[in-house]
């Protein structure tokens, strides 16, 4: 069983990166466990794969699918993607069979994740936060995938000139008119009402951008 540890809930490029490696090394997918750490060293104390020497491509399409079914919630969608990736080798056409079970639920994740998107983009209500130093807002919203990342650029080039925060379970967006920032999800048991969410911000932003332990890099990764 060869082991996969990725950084993050939504670390594509380290699936795509290891199921290469995997792919190449022709392990299969019933050999083939991802997990989720937060360490980002793909294969632990396994020995990673060697991959063989001849290369391989997939269809556009199927990248554009992966990059959002990894955003889903579902715990099975690296291994998903993985058995699409290991069967595209011998039915290259796989990704148009519609009635396909795994295509079918690739793509049923994907719309799903679309939709999400979305929903974020047309209900996300910001609040402007009282005798912050600059003019701020802050919204807390609950998707239901991991799409604070993807939805962030829509929220930055429309509201471009002002400060706000967007407090998610799962990750939290933040722009400063300059840069866009990514820290860890609020905790939901804690979700603060509307009357709340002013002094909840501030706790959650003191705690998060203590510069002792600020990091930008990773923020804005």
């Amino acid at each position: 069983m060869q082991v996969v540890r990725l950084a993050s809930e939504t670390d594509f490029d380290g699936w795509r990166r290891a199921a290469r490696l995997l792919r190449g090394a022709d392990v299969s997918p019933e050999d083939a466990l991802w997990t989720v750490d937060g360490g980002g060293d793909l294969f632990g104390q396994t020995t990673e794969p060697a991959a063989a020497a001849a290369s391989f491509t997939v269809p556009r399409e199927f990248v554009e699918v992966a990059e959002q079914v990894v955003l889903h919630s579902s715990g099975e969608r690296f291994a998903l993607l993985y058995r699409l990736l290991w069967r595209l080798a011998n039915e290259p056409n796989l990704m148009h069979i519609a009635s396909d079970p795994d295509v079918a639920r690739a793509r049923d994740m994907a719309g799903a994740v679309s939709k999400a998107i979305h929903k974020m983009k047309a209900f996300v209500r910001f609040r402007q936060v009282e005798g912050a130093d600059e003019e701020t807002y802050v919204a807390w919203f609950e998707p239901a995938h991991r799409v604070a990342e993807a939805a962030a650029p829509f929220f930055a080039r429309r509201y471009a000139n002002m400060n706000w925060s967007i407090l998610t379970p799962d990750r939290c967006a933040h722009w400063d008119k300059v840069l866009p920032k990514f820290t860890p999800g609020a905790d939901p048991a804690d979700a603060p009402s509307e009357d709340a969410l002013e002094d909840y911000w501030r706790t959650y932003y003191a705690s998060t951008f203590n510069p002792a332990r600020l990091k930008v890099g990773a923020m804005q990764r």
